[in-house]
């Protein structure tokens, strides 16, 4: 049986992330409905030090402040990938983005999350880019898996891939760092791309931050107004599933989701399937016991005005 999940209001968060349009809004939504002590960066969306600065750009906006370590710069065994065709070269591009006064407070992500571990009783990782640094701790520090309270990530999809017809993008940049997580025996939330293409931001949501005049809900209507754009490329239309705040969600706001427990695996070695999850769900008596709460729905009103609501929060 997956491991009951501990009744905590406002849980203590290191948000692993590679901002990334939908990682910046993560980190708010962290930030309003937690208690983030930190943020840990890897290479993504964007090139680790794009990702990195567009972490420490997103506190100096939104005025958090929060420890901002770096991590790695590439995938365990997999080449370098990034979104670029979404999230522009920048990993941030839409906004004018103010001059950065930040400087990282840390390169060794790894060691952060292992120290967090020890620091904070009961933390979660919520992992919303590859899993690169996840997977490092969980090798370096074999007992952080039984400190951890638990683990949510943004990644995989039972149903298909937006990266391949397979493959998630987070899942498919490192897919060998996946299976360490999947494997680690912590107790796993996984809000995929069944759960987050149900999330969805339009002109609609554009409007209704812009109507709290303030910089934070500007900030993010212009992230959302590029992220629409660079979709409707794709779909036709100017929707976008906002993807990485679920992760948070899905931990601070369960009674959102609809979720099944299932034994999830990550497919490295297909040709057509590397970066795949395969969720067994043949609920048969002598089968692999189940891993992970997969989300399966969401509030998707209910959870979007959390979001609107984290942004009028800041300044």
């Amino acid at each position: 049986m997956v491991p009951t999940l501990p009744a905590v209001a406002r849980p203590t968060v290191v948000l692993d992330c590679d901002p990334g349009h939908d990682d910046a809004v993560a980190m708010l939504v962290a930030a309003h409905r937690a208690e983030l002590v930190g943020v840990t960066t890897v290479s993504g969306n964007a090139p680790l030090e794009l990702t990195t600065r567009n972490a420490l750009l997103t506190c100096q906006i939104a005025g958090l402040e929060v420890p901002v370590h770096a991590g790695a710069d590439r995938p365990l065994v997999e080449v370098r990938h990034h979104g670029t065709e979404i999230h522009g070269r920048s990993g941030l591009d839409g906004p004018v983005l103010p001059t950065l006064r930040r400087e990282p407070d840390g390169h060794d992500a790894v060691g952060f999350l292992i120290d967090a571990s020890r620091r904070f009783a009961g933390l979660w990782i919520v992992a919303v880019g590859p899993l690169t640094n996840v997977a490092l701790a969980l090798r370096a520090d074999p007992a952080l898996a039984t400190r951890l309270a638990g683990i949510s990530i943004m990644g995989g999809g039972i149903a298909g891939g937006n990266r391949t017809a397979a493959a998630e993008f987070n899942v498919w940049a490192d897919p060998e760092a996946a299976a360490v997580v999947f494997g680690a025996g912590v107790p796993l939330l996984m809000s995929g791309l069944d759960v987050t293409n149900q999330f969805t931001v339009d002109d609609g949501t554009v409007a209704d931050l812009r109507a709290l005049h303030n910089v934070v809900g500007d900030f993010v209507a212009d992230l959302f107004d590029h992220y629409c754009g660079a979709m409707s490329q794709r779909l036709g239309r100017r929707v976008a599933a906002l993807h990485d705040p679920c992760a948070v969600l899905s931990l601070t706001d369960p009674e959102l989701f609809e979720h099944e427990d299932l034994h999830v695996v990550v497919e490295l070695t297909g040709t057509h399937t590397r970066g795949m999850t395969l969720a067994d769900r043949r609920r048969l008596l002598d089968g692999p016991p189940p891993n992970a709460k997969v989300m399966t729905a969401i509030d998707r009103d209910r959870a979007m005005r959390m979001v609107v609501d984290a942004c009028g929060a800041r300044r």
